[in-house]
């Protein structure tokens, strides 16, 4: 069990400074760079703020112990969701391996995260997630 929280804030500590603390320092201490990979990508300014404020939302719903996991498991789908976007967005607009690669690779992490995940097997987790923690 130890072993398993061990893994859990690993992940979840790697997820909460790329996801959360990163996008936020940027926003906070550059703005002027708080854009930059979204209009590479094509997308408007706007995108890239709402991306920041719920990607923070997203962090602070997985590391709060007091999240309920319905929620918690909502967080993770919207990171997934992100994750996989990002790596969409990279194939199809510029197609650099290193720039697809990398969402893919948060993405397992993310994923890591998810499963050891301490409670997730005692509350209202899904009966396959309950397997793979027992």
């Amino acid at each position: 069990m130890k072993k398993q929280k061990t893994f859990f804030w690993i992940a979840t500590t790697i997820i909460a400074l790329w996801e959360g603390v990163m996008p936020l320092g940027t926003l906070l201490v550059a703005p002027h760079y708080a854009t930059v990979g979204t209009q590479a990508l094509g997308y408007p300014d706007y995108f890239a703020y709402a991306l920041i404020v719920c990607k923070v939302l997203g962090v602070m719903a997985i590391v709060l112990p007091a999240t309920p996991v319905k929620l918690k498991e909502w967080a993770y789908a919207g990171f997934t969701f992100n994750l996989l976007f990002a790596a969409l967005s990279h194939a199809v607009v510029d197609g650099n391996i290193g720039f697809i690669a990398m969402p893919m690779v948060f993405l397992a992490i993310l994923a890591v995260s998810y499963f050891y995940y301490p409670h997730a097997a005692t509350k209202s987790a899904s009966p396959l997630l309950q397997q793979s923690l027992s």
